[in-house]
């Protein structure tokens, strides 16, 4: 493997590479290989596999093979089924057609990539990429199944009744309404600060186990910063904390938590956190990657609101039904109709060849993230068969899918030949004041106009031609004029696409993606094995999912789509789930796991709550503040559960590995957003001015391409906050995405955390990370005029908010020395060494693990 090559350009390169290699002692080991067993039964395999089954591999198999190879087939084509487990690795004639953990040797992959001329399934067309990529995914983890053996005399289903007992399902701890409780008492009285504290502690009491002791305030505030804002405090910000602390601890970190509550970049950082869960993106991935330029207003909405401390529930009803919400005035009514975005910037299959495949399939997605982002429920795991593990039938998926079938999903794209699907936007009611597109002439708007009418000429002559060249018998003319005429398709379609975003006059109108009540609301029919030309007679009436019980459920009427039903349903205070989803979300975010673990699955197949009674006390609390997420927060991080250190102690380990009952502050890695802006904020580069709309607004309307592929790599480089940065699926910024930045593909509620060496190989090479080194040295010699010791003082300050120990002291001022001779060995003039000194330096600090993780 080829190491990068140095950005240093000049005589001193080996001497800044060795240098930088020299003082950064930090290890990125291999990560372990999970292995698979390859013949499991299809019980033993975890539920979060089975769940990639349901959602990712059964519909495809229905979709795309059933047809011919189940018991349901009038002609099971190669003696083929594939309808159950037992059977796909039986195979058929040709041999087993799946070997777990293996794709090369699985004859059902060879087929599918086309890869053996003589060996293709589908016949008729091949699979797009994604499914491809889903089935190598599923094999690889060892093709989990739960179907069993079908016989082939069964009968095509025409009625569906569910088996379901809801009723009893209701005696799940999750579908019962939280339950106020005592405060537990505990072995020490003077630990708890705040009521939480208390379960916690009783917790630990019996376990055995005491609390780790408090945190330095030096690591305290560092914790604060960058938990609440995202950002390193300054080093004069950690020295009125510490000062403060001398003097009165309490009151200087309630005021400093206050101050940081309500700076504009809380927003920027907990907003980020929702953008995970909402699958925020600004294109529509998967193979016909269309870009949605007007995404953003959705990702600033989300910013605005989370800094203006918009109640939690009304911020889950705007983005549900923001368009049905009464309003005050135009502001108000545009900021509710860009709420629902949410519901538009999911993926798109621009390419489906079926419009009816690809309605459902877009009210799929977002009936899976609705309901997992708001109710951790796996509701769209009851698409094409009642729920396999919870109490959810699929009458209750298609009581929700008739909700958005009756809205209109407006999220634009152009309509070219490379998608098949395309909508206008909603235009809002307000003058548009960020928009990236500058005005037209008029002059503009009519040789526009002009070019689009010969184009719609050209494109008729070419279907002309084609025509004439059939009827003379030459059919690869004809085809050749039609391949041709592609091009022009795609010209009209991005031209129509521009003019729609300017007024008669040529100002920009401020358009938005957005969902809206269907003109003639209706039930869905029942799809057996979700297959779309497979309905029942009768259809389900709109509803939500039986199990969540609030007793206030509204009535549909039949000129109402029911969004507002859900919305309201969902955030009833009578609703089990809601508030604590998002109290568990907010734990997790704070102390790097939940309260609930499984944070997106609430279900039989997540994991119980580690102290169920305080989840409910802080989802009690969360309604009673008016579903403050401000006041929850506040709540947790003046907490002493909050304020421990992460001292390690092996006995309490022993008893308690993932330290589930929270005996210490688990060290945390800072996410991909705040590493690149922690980068920015020391060397003095951050701007901490929101840029105007985003990288793919100034490009437009269109598909993947060189276009939006060089703005991106240039907005990569822009200095403001990662927030800001354009999230093209498939083309996240590297800065992002080497640091297990989430998938926009899919709703997260928890990233991962990787060590691979890549990363390790961008922070010593990058440009990024080199350009930010040298301005961080800049800053100390110039900016703040710092010499010796006091400039190393400072520098650990920036970084890790403390003073270097004596040790790191000495050590440093050894490093320049070495370098310092070494470079005059070399004839490097000593100015120029004594700056690539200090360069690497400061390089080392933004490299090592203390800069990357919190205690």
């Amino acid at each position: 493997m080829s190491l990068p090559k140095p950005a240093f350009q000049n005589s001193a390169a080996p001497l800044l590479l060795l240098g930088a290699v020299g003082i950064t002692a930090f290890l990125f080991p291999d990560p372990s290989v999970a292995q698979t067993e390859s013949m499991m039964a299809a019980t033993d395999f975890p539920p979060e596999q089975i769940e990639f089954f349901e959602s990712k591999i059964r519909p495809a198999l229905v979709k795309h093979c059933y047809k011919c190879h189940s018991a349901e087939s009038d002609k099971v084509k190669g003696g083929l089924l594939l309808d159950s487990r037992a059977a796909s690795l039986r195979g058929g004639d040709s041999g087993p057609a799946i070997v777990p953990g293996s794709p090369a040797e699985s004859l059902f992959f060879t087929a599918i990539t086309y890869d053996d001329s003589s060996l293709e399934m589908p016949p008729k067309y091949k699979l797009d990429d994604e499914v491809i990529a889903n089935f190598e995914q599923w094999i690889q983890m060892g093709a989990p199944d739960p179907r069993t053996e079908k016989k082939s005399e069964t009968k095509p289903i025409e009625h569906y009744t569910s088996t379901i007992d809801v009723e009893k399902g209701r005696e799940f701890w999750a579908y019962q309404k939280p339950k106020a409780a005592e405060l537990p008492p505990v072995s020490d009285a003077a630990w708890p600060s705040r009521d939480l504290d208390h379960f916690i502690l009783a917790g630990l009491d019996a376990k055995g186990l005491t609390p780790a002791p408090a945190a330095d305030p030096s690591t305290l505030v560092r914790r604060l910063f960058f938990d609440l804002i995202g950002l390193p405090p300054s080093p004069k910000q950690v020295a009125d904390f510490l000062a403060g602390w001398e003097t009165d601890a309490e009151a200087t970190l309630s005021v400093t938590v206050d101050k940081l509550l309500d700076s504009p970049q809380f927003g920027e950082r907990w907003g980020r956190h929702w953008l995970d869960v909402a699958r925020y993106a600004e294109s529509s991935g998967k193979e016909a990657n269309g870009l949605f330029p007007h995404a953003w207003r959705y990702r600033d909405y989300v910013i605005d609101s989370f800094n203006s401390g918009k109640p939690y529930d009304e911020f889950i009803q705007e983005q549900i039904a923001g368009d049905l919400l009464p309003y005050s005035g135009d502001s108000e009514r545009a900021e509710h109709l860009v709420a629902t975005g949410f519901l538009a910037i999911g993926t798109k299959s621009l390419n489906e060849q079926s419009s009816r495949q690809f309605r459902f399939d877009t009210v799929d997605e977002q009936i899976d993230t609705a309901t997992r982002a708001v109710l951790a429920t796996t509701a769209a795991c009851a698409r094409c068969h009642d729920h396999k593990f919870d109490p959810i039938p699929m009458s209750d998926y298609y009581a929700m899918a008739g909700i958005f079938l009756s809205s209109d999903t407006w999220f634009g794209t152009a309509e070219t030949g490379q998608g098949r699907h395309s909508t206008d936007l909603v235009a809002l009611p307000i003058v548009d004041s960020e928009s990236a597109a500058p005005p037209l002439s008029m002059g503009q708007i009519i040789d526009l106009q002009f070019q689009l009418e010969k184009s719609r000429e050209d494109l008729r002559d070419e279907f002309t031609k084609a025509g004439e060249a059939r009827r003379a018998g030459n059919a690869d003319e004809a085809q050749r004029i039609i391949l041709g005429s592609l091009r022009t398709r795609a010209q009209i379609g991005l031209m129509e696409a521009q003019l729609k975003r300017y007024d008669d006059d040529g100002q920009p109108l401020a358009l938005a993606m957005a969902v809206t009540d269907s003109a003639e609301p209706f039930d869905s029919q029942l799809l057996i094995r979700g297959e779309e030309d497979n309905a029942t007679s009768e259809r389900v009436a709109r509803g939500f999912i039986q199990v969540i019980k609030t007793g206030d459920e509204e009535p549909i009427s039949a000129d109402q789509s029911g969004r507002l039903q859900l919305a309201q349903w969902m955030t009833s205070p009578e609703n089990p789930l809601t508030a604590r989803v998002m109290t568990n979300r907010v734990w997790h975010w704070l102390f790097g796991q939940g309260i609930v673990p499984t944070v997106d699955n609430f279900g039989s197949t997540g994991q119980t709550p580690t102290h169920p009674e305080l989840l409910d006390q802080l989802a009690i609390q969360f309604v009673n503040s008016g579903w403050s997420v401000k006041s929850l927060i506040r709540e947790i991080v003046l907490s002493s559960a909050y304020r421990q250190s992460s001292e390690f102690d092996e006995n309490k380990f022993q008893k308690d590995p993932d330290n589930h009952l929270v005996w210490r502050m688990s060290p945390r890695r800072i996410d991909a957003e705040s590493l690149r802006d922690a980068v920015l904020a020391v060397s003095g580069e951050l701007d901490l001015d929101r840029p105007i709309a985003s990288a793919v607004a100034k490009v437009g309307d269109g598909f993947i391409g060189r276009a939006i592929r060089d703005e991106a790599s240039l907005s990569a480089e822009i200095p403001n906050r990662s927030v800001y940065l354009p999230i093209v699926r498939d083309l996240v910024p590297e800065s992002l995405s080497l640091f297990d930045f989430a998938d926009p593909s899919l709703m997260t509620g928890e990233r991962e955390t990787t060590t691979v060496p890549s990363q390790a190989l961008y922070l010593m090479n990058s440009e990024f990370i080199l350009d930010n080194a040298r301005s961080m040295a800049t800053r100390l010699t110039e900016e703040l005029n710092l010499r010796g010791p006091e400039l190393a003082k400072t520098a650990f300050y920036l970084a890790y908010a403390r003073p270097p120990t004596a040790e790191e002291g000495r050590k440093t001022a050894a490093y320049i020395e070495r370098f310092l001779a070494t470079a005059k060995a070399s004839e490097i003039p000593e100015s120029e060494a004594r700056f690539l000194a200090l360069t690497t330096f400061c390089q080392s600090l933004l490299s090592s693990a203390e800069f990357r993780y919190l205690n």
